[in-house]
């Protein structure tokens, strides 16, 4: 069966989920996909969204609340149905309904390794605000990424820690506008660790190693904040026309053959469907220990509020 029309994604996750994942779903459901221009900065925490509309740009995929508010045009998401989203264990889908989880990203240290080893990381992510860090670390606080990774802080921690957190990495800290000159600078020996996702190092060491060949991952533990894993998410605004082939999209990212395209992608991000497996990365998804999390429960206006107050943003 096909369609007419071309269902509009508007994709703020990396092109490769959407560039491979496509043309298979296309393939098998005679549906065209055609991915629209991503519309503002990415400037904040907690999720993604891919969302899906007809031709007219009427829908998004923000990574947070506040970038949705940014970049998606006018409309609310309609709840998914519970069938759709049962492939994704309930911890990565909001308790609204309104989108589901199907891809992460685990915060890692990268750390040099001509100048330390994984023995000298710390324990806690907190641990990188104390004075013997000073001049130590680097990261980029006006991504999304590392704005995420302060949401889950927050909300393990409370305001108080959090900002108490920001003030010391500040203080101890190098920043880089961007995660891979982050990996860079941890690669060259400019800093001796660096705050990032898993797959900024994985996706390097996997092509050539240019600047991950004399760094490695530390891996927090423990459900410390700072194994905390970001979701991408996907949804169906309720004013779209085509939900029913909008929602067949979102069925299949998240159900096992979708994964699988995305598991073997380029973009090296954990798929969260249990049955499918990242293979070839340091870490597999069963083997990291984030912290109870609910993706319900970030806070991404604080995070921003935050993160001006101390002068990050």
């Amino acid at each position: 069966m096909t369609t007419s029309r071309s269902l509009v994604v508007y994709n703020a996750q990396h092109e490769p989920l959407l560039k491979e994942s496509a043309p298979e779903f296309t393939k098998e459901t005679g549906i065209e996909v055609e991915p629209a221009q991503r519309q503002g900065p990415r400037v904040s925490p907690t999720r993604s969204s891919p969302r899906a509309r007809p031709r007219r740009p009427t829908s998004s995929s923000p990574r947070t609340p506040r970038r949705c508010r940014r970049s998606r045009p006018p409309g609310s998401s309609r709840s998914l149905p519970d069938d759709l989203v049962a492939p994704i264990p309930a911890q990565y889908r909001p308790r609204s309904g309104m989108w589901t989880g199907f891809v992460a990203r685990s915060t890692v240290l990268v750390y040099n390794t001509d100048q330390t080893d994984a023995a000298a990381m710390p324990a806690s992510i907190l641990d990188l605000a104390k004075p013997e860090w000073k001049g130590k670390i680097s990261f980029s606080p006006t991504g999304a990424d590392f704005q995420a990774i302060v949401a889950g802080i927050l909300d393990l921690e409370g305001e108080a820690a959090t900002k108490a957190w920001l003030e010391g990495i500040k203080a101890n800290g190098k920043v880089y506008d961007g995660n891979n000159l982050v990996l860079e600078a941890v690669n060259s020996g400019e800093v001796e660790v660096g705050i990032v996702y898993h797959y900024y190092w994985e996706r390097d060491h996997k092509e050539n190693g240019d600047v991950s060949d004399h760094s490695a991952q530390y891996y927090f533990g423990n459900q410390d904040p700072g194994a905390f894993v970001s979701v991408s998410g996907a949804g169906v605004l309720a004013s779209s026309d085509m939900k029913d082939e909008a929602e067949k999209f979102v069925k299949f990212l998240v159900d096992e053959k979708g994964q699988q395209i995305l598991a073997d992608s380029y973009a090296l991000e954990y798929p969260l469907n249990p049955a499918v497996t990242l293979e070839g990365v340091t870490k597999p998804f069963s083997a990291l220990q984030p912290p109870a999390v609910n993706v319900s429960d970030l806070d991404s206006k604080k995070v921003v509020d935050l993160m001006t107050e101390v002068g990050f943003l």
